[in-house]
């Protein structure tokens, strides 16, 4: 096949493979509970996509990968999941205790918690990627983030506004889309992003 059938081809097997790695993401998480799912079905979808992303996508069959991945990382991942939970939880419930006071310095004290908030938030976007590529402590997974965002901090604008002008555009038009796919697009391009930083890192691990 040449030209517009190639394309064509080409356009409809990467929407299949997007749709496949989401649904097994939902399955696998339902697999765990929910709960306990989301986290290590999260990991073997960015597992998945990271091979992807390094041309490996024909090399790689997806299923072995994914249920590998899941298994490998189900503690771990959910171990560090919980951490992250609970500091999330943590900045909501401590920015609404310090929004409900009067006083003026419970109110300028919210705002360094929202600074916070952002850091966190940056972690959370490089976290996956980071913890499906290097082999690191569970320290590390949660300070490595933290590194790549601060060094690259254009990169880190670009893709958080990537992903939420994508969730945005798709919840208002074709909200449908979400459930279909919305995992792994936003696992494809937080997943490139970081590979761009990634070889900055490498020897680190070593």
């Amino acid at each position: 096949m040449t030209g517009f059938m190639a394309g064509y081809y080409t356009f409809c097997l990467w929407i299949t493979r997007f749709l496949y790695v989401h649904f097994l993401w939902i399955g696998f998480t339902i697999l765990g509970l929910g709960i306990l799912g989301v986290m290590p079905a999260t990991a073997a979808m960015f597992a998945v996509v990271r091979k992807w992303i390094q041309g490996e996508a024909d090399n790689s069959p997806v299923f072995p990968l994914f249920w590998k991945t899941y298994k490998q990382e189900f503690l771990r991942s959910n171990l560090l999941g919980g951490i992250l939970f609970f500091i999330g939880y943590a900045l909501i419930i401590q920015y609404q205790i310090l929004r409900s006071q009067e006083e003026t310095m419970y109110f300028i004290a919210s705002f360094a918690v929202l600074a916070i908030a952002i850091l966190f938030i940056v972690i959370v976007l490089y976290f996956f990627p980071v913890f499906s590529h290097f082999k690191l402590s569970a320290i590390q997974y949660l300070l490595w983030p933290f590194m790549i965002g601060f060094l690259h901090p254009i990169l880190t604008i670009m893709l958080f506004i990537a992903v939420a002008g994508i969730y945005y555009f798709v919840f208002m038009t074709m909200p449908g889309l979400l459930f279909l796919m919305g995992g792994t697009v936003a696992a494809f391009i937080l997943t490139w992003g970081g590979q761009l930083t990634f070889s900055k890192f490498e020897y680190k691990e070593e």
